[in-house]
């Protein structure tokens, strides 16, 4: 009997010693797999992480595609309204030449009728002081030629009396070789200023020294039109008064060279603008 007590005790003694070793056993394969599934997860969280990654960089290309296109839409739009600009800027240019190109003719034009003009003038002041220097001596008349017009001043003393604007018997002599001149150009009008000096002057019909300069430059044109013949079409007359002088109201002297009558000879503007156009032709 106690043999077989022995024998019980060794028998479960080796089967439990079988079964530890067997836990031992799972318990290390448990372990094992336990390392493995944690080394799954965590590459399993690395592809997903990697995954994101790749989506994020995906999502962001395709935006960068979308970006580049709608870039290439408007580069192709900017380059479209450049070419229309270009287009345009080389229609203006081409504008521009031909306005420069018609402003020289008409330059070109004008500098022509000027230099016409000018010979004209040229001629008619040698004719003007020809025929004032033929008998007359008289340094109270000069001729001059400004721009397109000629001037011809006279002194009042020999036109007019003190004060007055009744003509001299002098002045007639004068008056008429200055309308032979004016009559031998048609196509010049003719202006008549009265000029004064700064003394205030008030006698019967005249107020001031406006009145007497422009009652001096109508007696002029009555003489002119009614006595020697030049078209009243023709004439213009204007009192400028005081308000014009070529020298300070200072001295008896320099009074004397203010009051004056200029007799202006100027082209007719409708005949110097026809005169362009034919030169523009």
């Amino acid at each position: 009997m106690k043999k077989i007590s022995i024998l019980l005790t060794v028998a479960i003694a080796l089967s439990s010693c079988v079964s530890k070793k067997e836990f031992t056993a799972l318990q290390a394969k448990h372990d094992q797999k336990e390392q493995e599934l944690l080394a799954t997860k965590t590459s399993l969280q690395k592809c997903m992480i990697e995954m994101e990654k790749k989506e994020a960089k995906s999502v962001a290309l395709t935006s960068q595609v979308e970006s580049l296109k709608e870039d290439k839409k408007t580069a192709l739009k900017q380059v479209e309204n450049l070419t229309v600009l270009t287009q345009s800027s080389s229609d203006n240019i081409k504008k521009v030449i031909s306005q420069l190109s018609e402003k020289d003719k008409y330059i070109n034009g004008i500098r022509k009728a000027m230099t016409q003009k000018d010979s004209i003038n040229l001629a008619i002041k040698y004719h003007l002081t020809k025929n004032l220097t033929d008998g007359i001596q008289d340094k109270d008349i000069e001729v001059n030629v400004e721009k397109t017009v000629v001037f011809i001043s006279i002194s009042d003393k020999l036109l007019f009396k003190s004060g007055s604007y009744n003509i001299t018997e002098k002045a007639y002599e004068v008056l008429e070789k200055i309308a032979t001149v004016i009559k031998g150009q048609e196509g010049m009008d003719v202006l008549i200023e009265g000029h004064t000096d700064s003394t205030p002057i008030k006698r019967d019909l005249i107020q001031d020294n406006w009145d007497l300069s422009a009652l001096r430059a109508t007696s002029i044109v009555r003489v002119l039109q009614y006595k020697y013949g030049v078209k009243p079409e023709r004439l213009t007359a204007a009192g400028r008064s005081q308000y014009i002088p070529i020298a300070e109201n200072d001295t008896p002297e320099n009074k004397a060279k203010n009051r004056r009558t200029k007799i202006i000879i100027m082209p007719k503007l409708n005949q110097f603008f026809d005169l362009l156009e034919q030169d523009a032709d």
